[in-house]
């Protein structure tokens, strides 16, 4: 089993995601990196299936994204969890609206 399945991921953790990245350079040549996406989850489906998601949204220069990314894709490298918000809600959607401005509280 690898790092992604063991852990069951929840909305409100806050995680880095490892992602493996495919550029050309100028020479044509194919170099591939790791690129670091740090966001909260907002919506987690399908358990530990084949065909599990999460959505983690984070907020760039003032403008939300999000990115949905399969647990088992072969571009995901591995899925570190920062921390744990206590959260009552199954999907966080409403963490899109400007107006929500309160903090949640981290568990221990």
């Amino acid at each position: 089993m690898t790092e992604t399945q063991s852990i069951v991921y929840k909305p409100g953790m806050v995680v880095k995601v490892h992602q493996k990245i495919k550029e050309m350079n100028t020479k044509g040549e194919e170099k591939e990196r790791i690129q670091i996406y740090e966001g909260t989850i907002i919506a987690a489906k399908h358990g530990k299936e084949s065909g599990a998601t999460i959505t983690v949204r984070k907020i760039s220069d003032g403008i939300g994204v999000e990115k949905i990314f399969p647990l088992q894709s072969p571009v995901v490298a591995k899925i570190e969890v920062v921390k744990q918000l206590a959260v009552r809600r199954a999907k966080l959607h409403f963490l899109r609206d400007p107006k929500f401005k309160r903090r949640m509280e981290e568990t221990k």
